[in-house]
């Protein structure tokens, strides 16, 4: 029987009318409405027609998560007085809950994105809602996407709604075409905000780390909030390890603590969202408690002001999720859970004086994430660049690129781009391309089954008391009867599924490795790359005989083959990609001569990866994965201060073996000496006063005359070095004789001589000036103007001041010391106002020297009075 009662407190029922016409005028609508009012809920159901008086629809409700698509059709269930799998049912991976009846259809935008790419019709379906977009998750992002490309091309009588918690609704509104925006009003209550900071500075979130005093204090201002308010505490922190350290920081507190997250069981999920029965809660939540669930009875919120986002360093090739302060938004959202049923209070765990520089929203996964299967998405879409598609935030240009790197590597694309049957085949696995190619090679390899075990486990890493060791992890995964266990053992079961029955169907050697293609700059010349490598200890394909050890190190090295790793001694390690890793003091694997990374992070600022999670294998597997990254060849570079000339057998970073040579190839050399000139700087040059000079008078009249006199900047001599260095350059061997090369011959190569300009350089930047006195003194090119420095007894008589091809010098105006008396650019002005005062001050103190009071009327001299006497 249909909960009215229950249905008709929900307040977004105002706003249906005004979205049904919505629909019914555009097609599209975006609907903002606060979480709790219903818009997850009660919408769908009108929109099928299961209440009032409409014609039955068929609606899908496309959820970030798979814990918020469970709770949302459990509730539409329950409103509707039935259980999930009649009118109402719901799909995530792995668990399909639905039935011949169902009319709306909660999913995953995993799910949908999936079920786009086999049906882009979406036959039967009538309207598809996407909530909580205001969330950016790449996923929603793409389907948001594809259902536009969708409803211009083939079914424009799909409807679709953009449901968002906040009002930030008009990028969504543009993209859809200038849909309306239908608000709901929430029924909200005054929420008392109460800043609570550590006592003492806590160091500040980097990688998965979060300093364990701001989760001692996190739990401290939850015993405060029980003390000080009624009502259940909903606290938030970033992830399942902080939630678990938490929770035992509570132990012996007068609630019941509750664990609510992606991995929670689904009881304690059920148990959560059902409301207290009458004993007081603490519920410790990730973000997911912000807007995808409503939580009963809170009324009290304690946040740490934390949050997990995905990363991506693509340089390093590490991607993982990592620590980063809530945005203004997250705060806003999370302090209104507090005041969804009554006045509550949120208690914020840093200082007023914090917030205001806070982000103001979430960055959207777009610009931040691993875009691999997002671009394999858009690849098998038709748009392998996806220049066509209609985003919020086009991807970044360095991202794609190295996503579509990574689909070539792995045999997801042609050369052009264009998805291959393998890469249609890895996108409907469900997983990461990475992990698609790992199940399908390693399948041939061990097995289906086995290789499913290991890619289930690194879909979703397991729980750090599984330890860093992922053959120790799979053991225990095998007996494990926690929540992870499960769902483990429900994902290996899918994944060997898909494989199983239909082949491999790899379509390409598993020696071909993802990841960087092998450098080709300055200095190298690359051998042939090696294939699968002979001898490997994998063994037979069945898998037979091997051990765990041997089959979840193949399967993680062949996820990720620019993560293999060679020890350096002590626990550290050098990945093939070039970054260095390290295991903690504690781990067995410290002993390992070669590794399988399966996951790690680089804490900021530091110089190596932190291991989390790693295989052992040997050199034969390591080779066998990456075998795409390896060459042979010879090796000239810029090394410690030379030229280093070796033969090298290399994957990657990582040198299998070196011996040197004798007569390396001059133009790598030449390429070595010119990359060491760039590294380290002309200084390598021998400059001599009159070399330094000479680049300084060329690089004014550059500046001031312009053409034909060259640019001597560093930049400009380094990017064409063969103009001014020949035939030295070529000749010279190692450090020492670059040191030979007088900079200044080579310089007066770059003279305009074929214009005959060149003969004008003293002319137009002389080396020296005379001045009245007879003395020819130097100029000093360095400054913004030319700079004459003389004894001012040697310009008397001279009245205008000296020019350099049209720029006057800045004189330097010396006392008969040689020490500074002034500075002046103009000498006639100087005459008139400023030499009496130098006059003043100096005669007493050099009376040998003249003096006069006009020094038009004396000749210049560089001699005292009494010897201008004697002459």
């Amino acid at each position: 029987m249909i909960r009215t009662e229950a249905l008709d407190r929900l307040p977004v029922r105002t706003a249906v009318p005004a979205l049904e016409r919505a629909l019914d005028d555009r097609g599209v609508a975006v609907l903002c409405a606060p979480p709790g009012t219903g818009k997850t809920t009660l919408v769908p159901l009108v929109l099928a027609g299961l209440t009032g008086d409409g014609p039955v629809r068929r609606v899908v409700v496309a959820e970030p998560r798979r814990i918020a698509a469970r709770a949302a059709a459990r509730r539409m269930a329950w409103l509707l007085g039935e259980r999930p799998g009649g009118r109402v049912g719901f799909t995530v991976r792995g668990e399909r809950v639905v039935g011949p009846d169902t009319v709306v259809e909660v999913v995953t935008t995993g799910v949908l994105l999936q079920r786009l790419q086999r049906d882009q019709e979406l036959a039967g379906v009538d309207v598809v809602i996407i909530d909580e977009c205001h969330e950016r998750h790449l996923d929603a992002d793409t389907v948001a996407a594809f259902l536009l490309d969708v409803r211009e091309a083939i079914r424009p009588d799909l409807r679709l709604v953009a449901a968002s918690a906040t009002t930030d609704a008009e990028g969504w509104a543009r993209l859809l075409g200038d849909a309306p925006v239908v608000e709901a009003e929430g029924v909200s209550y005054p929420v008392e905000v109460v800043w609570a900071p550590p006592a003492r500075p806590v160091k500040p979130p980097h990688g998965m780390r979060v300093d364990p005093a701001l989760l001692t204090h996190v739990a401290a201002t939850v015993r405060r909030a029980l003390g000080e308010r009624e009502g259940d505490v909903l606290c938030f922190l970033p992830g399942v390890g902080e939630i678990a350290r938490v929770a035992g920081q509570l132990a012996g507190v007068d609630a019941e603590v509750l664990q609510v997250h992606g991995r929670a069981p689904a009881a304690v999920q059920d148990a959560v969202l059902a409301g207290s029965s009458g004993v007081r809660r603490v519920v410790l939540a990730t973000s997911v408690a912000e807007s995808s669930l409503t939580v009963p009875g809170v009324r009290v919120v304690v946040d740490s002001g934390l949050a997990r986002e995905p990363r991506t360093d693509h340089a390093r090739g590490l991607s993982a999720l990592t620590t980063v302060r809530a945005s203004q938004a997250a705060g806003r959202q999370r302090a209104g859970r507090a005041g969804r049923e009554a006045p509550g209070a949120v208690y914020r765990c840093w200082d007023r004086a914090e917030d205001g520089r806070l982000a103001r929203f979430p960055a959207p996964e777009i610009k931040v994430a691993d875009l691999a299967a997002f671009a394999l998405q858009a690849a098998c879409w038709g748009d392998p660049e996806a220049s066509s598609l209609a985003l919020l935030d086009p991807p970044p240009a360095g991202a794609m690129a190295a996503a579509r790197e990574v689909l070539g590597a792995v045999g997801a694309v042609d050369a052009a781009g264009r998805v291959t049957d393998r890469g249609v085949r890895m996108s409907r696995l469900g997983l990461h391309p990475r992990l698609a190619r790992a199940l399908l090679d390693g399948a041939a390899e061990v097995g289906a089954r086995r290789a499913a075990e290991v890619v289930a486990l690194l879909s979703e890493e397991p729980p750090r008391e599984y330890g860093d060791d992922l053959a120790a992890a799979l053991r225990t995964a095998r007996r494990g009867q926690d929540g992870y266990a499960g769902r483990w053992k429900q994902e290996v079961r899918r994944l060997s599924a898909q494989v199983d029955g239909a082949g491999s169907g790899t379509g390409k050697s598993p020696g071909t490795g993802a990841g960087a293609v092998p450098g080709t700059g300055a200095g190298s010349r690359s051998g042939s790359g090696a294939g699968a490598a002979p001898g490997t200890s994998a063994g037979s394909r069945s898998g037979e005989g091997r051990s765990d050890d041997a089959v979840v190190g193949l399967v993680a090295a062949l996820a990720f083959p620019e993560r293999v790793a060679r020890a350096r001694g002590e626990g550290a390690f050098l990945m093939v990609s070039g970054t260095g890793a390290e295991l903690g003091d504690s781990s067995r694997l410290r002993s390992a001569p070669w590794l399988a990374v399966a996951v790690a992070d680089r804490p900021a600022h530091a110089a190596s990866a932190r291991v989390r999670l790693a295989a052992v294998v040997d050199e034969d597997t390591a080779l066998l994965a990456a075998g795409r990254l390896r060459v042979r060849g010879e090796e000239v570079r810029w090394a410690d201060g030379d030229v280093v000339a070796r033969s090298v057998d290399r994957v990657g970073a990582v040198e299998l073996a070196v011996r040197p040579l004798k007569q390396p190839d001059p133009g790598l050399v030449r390429g070595a000496l010119v990359e060491g000139l760039e590294r380290e700087g002309l200084g390598l040059l021998r400059w001599s006063r009159d070399s330094e000079q000479l680049r300084l008078r060329l690089a004014f009249l550059h500046r001031v005359v312009g053409a034909p006199w060259p640019d001597v900047s560093d930049g400009a001599l380094l990017a064409d070095p063969g103009a001014w260095l020949e035939p030295e350059l070529s000749r010279a061997r190692r450090r020492a004789d670059l040191g030979r090369i007088d900079a200044g011959q080579a310089l007066r190569r770059l003279l305009p001589w074929a214009t005959g300009e060149a003969v004008r350089l003293d002319e137009l930047a002389p080396e020296r000036i005379e001045v009245p006195s007879g003395s020819r003194i130097r100029i000093e090119y360095g400054g913004e103007q030319p700079v004459l420095a003389v004894k001012l007894q040697e310009l008397f008589g001279l009245a205008e001041t000296p020019r350099v091809a049209g720029v006057p010098v800045l004189v330097h105006l010396l006392s008969p010391a040689g020490r500074p008396a002034a500075v002046t650019a103009d000498l006639a002005s100087f005459w008139q106002d400023g030499y009496k005062a130098v006059r003043a001050e100096l005669r007493g103190r050099y009376p040998k020297h003249p003096w006069p009071e006009d020094p038009a009327t004396v000749p210049a001299t560089r001699y005292t009075s009494a010897r201008l006497k004697r002459s």
